[in-house]
C-alpha cells in the first residue's frame, strides 16, 4: 500500500493533525539579536512581546530544500502546501524538494499548492486535501480538484499594524505608518496574485469587524467554512464570529490562535479570516 503524507510550512499555523501522516517545515523570524524557529517550541506570546519593543529590523526565512525533503520523509504520495509565492521564496524551495525526492526513487510523487495566500486559508486547503485522501479520491484526482478549490476559497484580514510588513519590503512605510494612529486598522484581502491588497482604514475594533463581515459578503461568501486565526486578540475574534453567523446562519466557524510566521506578519491584535466562497461542487 502507498503511503500518503500532507506535509505544509508552519505559516499553515498546524504542527500537528489528527488521523493523518503530515508534517510541517519550519520558517524562521529573524533579528540582529534573536532568531524565533516557527516550531511547537516557541512562545509565540514572547516573541510577540519582544519584536513589540524591538527598534531594529526584522525578517522572515522560508525553509530550505532540505528542510522540505526532511518532512516529506519516505512516503510515495505527498500534498505539499506553501504560503504565497507572493510573500516568500517557500514554493520555489518546495518544488526545488519536489524534484530531488521524485528523482531519489522511481513512482514517488509531490504535488506542490502555491496557496497564494498564508495561515487560515492554508488551514482549509489542507482539511480539504485530508477530507479527500479519506474519501479514497485517486491522487490525480485530489490534484485536479485541489487546484479547483483553491479558486474557491479567500483571506480577508484585519491588522492594527504594519511594520513587519514594511521592514520587509511589502507595503510602503508611509501606508505603515497610517497603522495604530488613533486606532485606525487596516482591513484587506490576499489578492489573486498573493500579495497583501489594503482595502479599508478603518477606525476601532467594531468598525474594523464590521468591515471584515462586510468583505466576507462581497468576496463570494454565502455558507461553508471559515477559518479565524487571531494575534492575541480572542475577544475580536469571538466577537467577529458571533457577526458572521448573525448574517451567515449556515457558516461553519472555527478560531485559533497564530504561530510564529503569521503572528509576526498579522502583529498584536491582528486577525486574519479563511474562507469558502462558496459550497464548491466536487469535479467529476
Amino acid at each position: 500500500m502507498r503511503k500518503t503524507k500532507i506535509v505544509a510550512d508552519s505559516s499553515c499555523n498546524l504542527f500537528r493533525l489528527e488521523g493523518i501522516d503530515f508534517d510541517y517545515a519550519s520558517m524562521k523570524i529573524m533579528t540582529d539579536d534573536r532568531e524565533f524557529t516557527d516550531d511547537e517550541s516557541l512562545c509565540v506570546d514572547e516573541m510577540v512581546q519582544f519584536l513589540h519593543q524591538y527598534k531594529g529590523k526584522s525578517k522572515s526565512s522560508c525553509p530550505n530544500t532540505s528542510d522540505w525533503l526532511n518532512a516529506f520523509g519516505d512516503a510515495d504520495d505527498i500534498f505539499c502546501v506553501t504560503i504565497t509565492s507572493g510573500l516568500s521564496g517557500s514554493y520555489n524551495s518546495a518544488c526545488t524538494a519536489k524534484q530531488i525526492y521524485e528523482s531519489e526513487q522511481e513512482g514517488r510523487r509531490v504535488h506542490v499548492l502555491d496557496s497564494l495566500s498564508a495561515g487560515p486559508e492554508i488551514l482549509l486547503v489542507i482539511e480539504k486535501i485530508k477530507e479527500y485522501i479519506h474519501n479514497n479520491m485517486e491522487y490525480e484526482e485530489i490534484c485536479r480538484n485541489m487546484e479547483a478549490y483553491l479558486e474557491q476559497t479567500g483571506l480577508v484580514f484585519m491588522l492594527k499594524s504594519l511594520r513587519n510588513f514594511a521592514n520587509n519590503g511589502r507595503v510602503s512605510p508611509i501606508v505603515a505608518r497610517l497603522v495604530g494612529i488613533a486606532d485606525i486598522s487596516i482591513v484587506g484581502k490576499a489578492s489573486d496574485e498573493g500579495t497583501l491588497e489594503p482595502m479599508h482604514k478603518c477606525r476601532g475594533e467594531r468598525r474594523s469587524i464590521e468591515t471584515l463581515v462586510d468583505e466576507l459578503e462581497a468576496q463570494g461568501f454565502t455558507s461553508g467554512k471559515i477559518s479565524i486565526g487571531h494575534c492575541q486578540n480572542e475577544a475580536a475574534s469571538i466577537q467577529l464570529k458571533t457577526s458572521i453567523l448573525a448574517r451567515f446562519q449556515n457558516a461553519q466557524v472555527e478560531i485559533h490562535e497564530l504561530k510564529g510566521l503569521c503572528s509576526f506578519y498579522a502583529e498584536k491584535g491582528g486577525v486574519l479570516v479563511g474562507f469558502e466562497k462558496n459550497v464548491m461542487e466536487e469535479r467529476k
